[in-house]
């Protein structure tokens, strides 16, 4: 039997394993963004009952022969499907040594730790939230306790699996470096800045018109509307089951027209990468393989780089003034751009400024490392979180729904993601300083031309990120290795400029 016989019947097999994958996306979906209260614990049992069936297929011993044997030897594969097998085998060799009843507890758990996370968010009350942390945790520990092949602690090993080849060590360093130029330079805004006018960002949209703004802001984008749904969600997200159905959500703040400007933006950067990677890998059972640093890079990309320029606020000025109903046709351009760019401290990640959002995540992951490697319990989470939020931001957190239960990503098994973002604000301006190289970007975005920035992240960006480490992805698109002080001396020359500071 030939390599590429035995391709044909694994990908048989994918072919139908992804049919569940999608019917479980599905209802996650549908649990975020619609199911009732009282549907939400019958979806997460359905949820955990079919992925006991998803268990059974990626341990069938057919799937698992024949995954270790085009491991072992790639001879004749395409480098498509050769690196496809290569992430399969990751993902099989996490979790083989699993079993069906821990996998089916594990699922139950964070499907009931989702509604655990939304019922405490909406009661400012960490200890209804408390025991599923805890039991996630817990089980994070036991899978990989599990393993073959781990990292030099959980921490680590849960690093590696958001960001190939990451560690504390490495994150420890890149947090430091941001640390040491952010935090002298927001002093200074703080100290000697201009005063920036933002009275009108208040002022109330209703949200008919807000949906508005967002359909067109995706249309903007260079989004398919065809393969695209938008909805509302507690903390948004966007999803893809393909290329064809990618979904976006946001949710609409009435006196705050301008968050949800940026919300779409950056779910709409999540939505341009799922629905322009390469047909082919799609059809080999490769796509969607990107680390969730290269996914983040485009979502702040559009959000920050773009959105926040000066140049994209220019061209979207009239459109935010027709839609937002004449609210804002008092206010110029220039004081629009100022206005959304103001750096002060505050409580809430989503809505950062961008010089300060990344002691938001510096803030988690200290956290989360500390909690993961068993250095402090669930219990000394919410203090900890506020002190820390006082030393880093100088900011009073008034209550825990304004705190340590803000994010959504605890309520799963997604420990270590944080930093992704972090990493992705970095990689965006270091792509972005190379992409000028070849046209001008701002220059194609103030006249409203955003597809060429779309089209040239198709050609350089999204079509090697399923085949490549984060590491060979940069250096395959910049030519070096990731630099953080393209990211440090683009905030320090902006916010420089915006504050005018000597």
């Amino acid at each position: 039997m030939t390599n590429q016989e035995k391709w044909r019947e694994l990908a048989a097999l994918l072919d139908e394993m992804e049919a569940y994958f999608r019917a479980l996306g599905k209802l996650s979906f549908d649990m975020e963004c619609c199911a009732p209260p009282e549907g939400m614990a019958r979806a997460g049992e359905d949820m955990a009952i079919l992925g006991k069936q998803v268990y059974t297929l990626t341990h069938a011993p057919r799937y698992e022969e024949l995954l270790q044997q085009l491991h072992a030897d790639g001879e004749g594969l395409t480098r498509v499907q050769q690196k496809a097998v290569e992430h399969l085998y990751d993902d099989w060799s996490r979790g083989k040594n699993i079993s069906a009843e821990l996998s089916f507890q594990m699922d139950m758990a964070t499907s009931s730790a989702y509604s655990d996370w939304l019922r405490a968010k909406k009661s400012g009350d960490f200890s209804l939230f408390r025991d599923s942390l805890a039991a996630l945790i817990k089980y994070n520990r036991m899978a990989i306790d599990l393993r073959d092949e781990k990292k030099a602690s959980y921490y680590d090993t849960c690093l590696d699996d958001h960001e190939k080849g990451g560690s504390a060590e490495q994150l420890d360093v890149f947090f430091a470096a941001l640390k040491a130029r952010i935090v002298p330079l927001l002093r200074r805004i703080q100290a000697e800045g201009k005063p920036i006018r933002e009275d009108f960002m208040s002022r109330p949209v209703p949200i008919p018109q807000q949906e508005a703004m967002s359909r067109w802001l995706l249309e903007q984008e260079g989004l398919r509307e065809s393969a695209l749904v938008l909805m509302t969600t507690e903390h948004p997200f966007t999803t893809n089951f393909g290329p064809k159905d990618v979904r976006v959500t946001t949710h609409y703040h009435e006196d705050s027209f301008i968050s949800n400007v940026f919300t779409t933006l950056h779910e709409g950067g999540h939505a341009l990468f799922m629905q322009n990677e390469p047909e082919e890998l799609y059809a080999q059972h490769c796509a969607n393989n990107m680390t969730n640093a290269m996914h983040e890079t485009i979502s702040r990309f559009y959000e920050n780089l773009i959105g926040r320029s000066e140049a994209f606020l220019h061209f979207a000025a009239p459109k935010i003034r027709e839609l937002s109903g004449g609210t804002f046709d008092d206010i110029s351009d220039r004081e629009l751009y100022e206005a959304v760019n103001v750096a002060r401290p505050s409580l809430i990640r989503t809505e950062a400024d961008e010089l300060s959002y990344c002691l938001h995540i510096l803030i988690r992951y200290e956290l989360e490392k500390a909690f993961m490697n068993g250095e402090i319990g669930v219990d000394e989470i919410p203090a900890l979180w506020n002190e820390k939020y006082k030393e880093y931001l100088g900011v009073e957190v008034p209550n825990d729904t304004q705190g340590c239960l803000q994010d959504v990503h605890w309520s799963g098994y997604s420990f270590g993601y944080f930093p992704s973002y972090a990493l992705g604000n970095a990689y965006g301006v270091q792509i972005l300083h190379r992409m000028e190289q070849d046209f001008d970007v701002f220059a194609a975005v103030e006249a409203g031309e955003l597809t060429k920035v779309r089209d040239w992240l198709k050609e350089h960006v999204f079509s090697i990120a399923s085949l490549t480490t984060p590491d060979e992805w940069i250096r395959a698109i910049s030519g070096e290795s990731l630099n953080v002080d393209y990211y440090l001396d683009y905030l320090e020359d902006k916010y420089t400029k915006l504050y005018a500071l000597d």
